[in-house]
């Protein structure tokens, strides 16, 4: 029993569970191209880093109204059809997309077509993300999720990489309609795999569910479990204030001047740092003394962030960032093993749509507050105050959860 709990491999022995990584490699690398050309094309056209915080804006808007529901319905209903819907949402709002820009490409109109098209894309995040984020305990057994945890952060980290790697050279030899071409392809492929998982991935209900009260119950769990909700918290927290990706187009156009192949350098830098991390935690998991893992990883976070924000080279800026992207996949493992280690599987959809309300919050509308924050106190200084709020929120929660710094997930639930 000791022997299976330490194979590092454990996880990716169950075909449903490589058929998961499959999706959500193919799914990144697809949103992640997307998400670095449209990025590129409006700061291209608008001069204005402010129009890059609104693409965050308009995808957290409907996420944030959702994700609520979302989970309760990933409770209710077969998570995988429930992802599967929303990727064929996505094929089809993405090739409406790409044909409205072929139509009104440099225009006004275009610009509103991709808010609108990230708007709704946000509502089929909406419900992909808690459906999604909560299948993976029905691939594996319980013994594994630390491992399951630390493979689907690794694949997830690699689309990280390899969709902004290739998102500068696509768009700066293909263009943007058929960038938009490849990034249709790669959802179709995620959907293929989708479809592939045979395990059930839902609970009966032996009774009647009041939409309210299933809510109610979610949140009431979440905020129940001092680890969790300080996790969620703290990972909210450093990326509202520390993330600096959704401005990477106005270091690399302006400030480093290296172009859009630059940019997709910048970006790939701290998926590789994760990756190269997460590699490792598959044979060592952080989470022996999780709690103290997560804390020293996001104050790593931060400080890697200021760094990045001094930098006027090309080279320490992309170790800046690479080692923004190691100690994130720290934090990311410990979080993904708690969502997976302590809620019961028949309120899993909820909890991870909780979760889900929190990286929204730090990720879409970290993108927008990042946009406003450079557009107030100039690109720079708006990274330097975001590192440093960073570091401050965690010198707060240090001291608010000094008890659970010994905290082992592999033996306890909490």
């Amino acid at each position: 029993m000791e022997t299976t709990k330490l194979d590092p491999y454990a996880a990716l022995r169950y075909a449903d569970f490589r058929f998961f990584l499959g999706t959500q490699f193919t799914y990144t690398v697809a949103v992640l191209i997307q998400e670095v050309v449209l990025g590129y094309y409006l700061y291209e056209v608008t001069g204005d880093p402010l129009a890059l915080g609104l693409i965050g804006l308009f995808e957290a808007i409907p996420y944030l109204a959702l994700a609520l529901f979302g989970g309760h319905a990933a409770d209710l209903f077969d998570k995988k059809n429930i992802a599967r819907i929303s990727i064929l949402a996505m094929i089809t709002i993405s090739s409406l997309l790409m044909y409205g820009l072929h139509l009104y490409k440099g225009s006004d109109e275009g610009r509103y077509i991709i808010y609108a098209a990230v708007f709704l894309i946000g509502v089929a995040r909406g419900f992909l993300g808690p459906a999604w984020s909560s299948i993976k305990a029905f691939l594996v057994d319980q013994q594994h999720y630390s491992n399951a945890a630390s493979w689907a952060s690794q694949f997830w980290q690699g689309g990280m990489i390899t969709g902004p790697a290739v998102a500068g050279f696509l768009y700066a030899y293909l263009g943007l309609e058929y960038t938009l071409f490849v990034v249709i392809g790669l959802f179709v492929l995620s959907f293929l795999s989708a479809s592939m998982i045979k395990a059930k991935s839902h609970v009966e209900k032996t009774s009647p569910v009041n939409l309210w009260q299933s809510l109610r119950e979610g949140y009431h769990f979440v905020t129940g479990s001092r680890i969790l909700i300080y996790a969620i918290a703290l990972d909210m927290f450093s990326v509202l204030f520390g993330g600096v990706i959704a401005i990477l187009p106005v270091f690399a156009k302006d400030i480093l001047q290296v172009g859009p192949e630059g940019l997709g350098i910048l970006r790939a830098a701290p998926g590789i740092g994760a990756v190269l991390t997460m590699f490792g935690t598959a044979f060592y998991p952080p989470t022996r003394k999780a709690w103290r893992n997560m804390l020293l990883a996001v104050l790593g976070f931060g400080l890697a962030t200021l760094v990045f924000a001094l930098s006027k080279n090309f080279y320490l800026s992309i170790a800046a960032l690479f080692f923004t992207g190691a100690f994130d996949s720290i934090s990311v493992v410990v979080r993904q093993t708690i969502l997976q280690v302590l809620p019961p599987d028949e309120m899993r959809g909820r909890v991870n749509s909780i979760n889900g309300i929190f990286v929204s919050c730090s990720n879409e509308l970290g993108a927008f507050e990042s946009g406003v924050a450079a557009k107030l106190l100039g690109t720079v200084p708006s990274v330097i105050f975001g590192a440093s709020m960073t570091i401050v929120s965690i010198g707060i929660i240090y001291y608010k959860t000094r008890d659970l710094l010994g905290v082992n997930l592999l033996d306890r639930k909490r």
